[in-house]
């Protein structure tokens, strides 16, 4: 079994309350779900306006099917263009 497990740290330039930051996480984690049907949810900086880190993971019996699906929905996220995407972390694990 492999489970990967991807961080992305986002900016949301128009933000300019925790409202709003939360409609465009809210956003980005609902299609996310829809698309890649995965666990997906928002894990830090939830106190700044317009920052955010999220976290997603897939479980998988093939590294190299779970490193093309992280890589995937970074990119995903990405093209939406409702945040930056300032910095990406991926981390494969064996069992």
């Amino acid at each position: 079994m492999v489970v990967g497990v991807g961080v992305l740290e986002l900016m949301v330039h128009n933000s300019s309350s925790l409202k709003a930051k939360r409609q465009v996480i809210k956003s980005i984690l609902g299609r996310v779900r829809s698309k890649f049907d995965l666990s997906i949810a928002e894990v830090g900086d939830q106190d700044k306006w317009q920052r955010s880190t999220i976290a997603y993971a897939v479980v998988t019996n093939d590294s190299g099917h779970a490193h093309t699906m992280l890589h995937t929905i970074a990119r995903f996220v990405e093209n939406l263009y409702l945040a930056e995407v300032v910095d990406t972390r991926i981390e494969i694990v064996h069992y």
